[in-house]
């Protein structure tokens, strides 16, 4: 019996082909879901790090649960102190990149 060849190809050639080449809208809406989505995870793992309910953590923060819920099921109508104030809140380093053409600055 032939065994067949399994073509292999990159990740980064499958997100090229299909949602977009770097640069293209579909491309940067894609990355931006992507880097949400990741920081949903990031707070709901350091909210479980610190063996806190969702209600627990939303009143170290001044906010409802729901909020604390929004932001790990990546809503992206979060405001960005509320953010903060979370990771604040569960004593997380929080570093921030913003590229800019020639310039690279992180905010920490």
């Amino acid at each position: 019996m032939p065994t067949k060849k399994i073509k292999s190809v990159s990740l980064e050639t499958m997100i090229d082909k299909h949602v977009g080449k770097p640069g293209t809208p579909s491309r940067e809406s894609f990355e931006h879901e992507l880097q949400i989505d990741l920081l949903g995870h990031a707070i709901k793992e350091a909210r479980l790090y610190h063996n806190l309910t969702q209600e627990q953590l939303g009143k170290l923060v001044g906010v409802q649960k729901a909020q604390i819920s929004k932001l790990e099921n990546n809503f992206t109508n979060a405001r960005f102190d509320t953010v903060i104030k979370v990771f604040n809140a569960l004593h997380a380093k929080v570093n921030f990149k913003v590229e800019l053409p020639k310039r690279k600055l992180v905010i920490s």
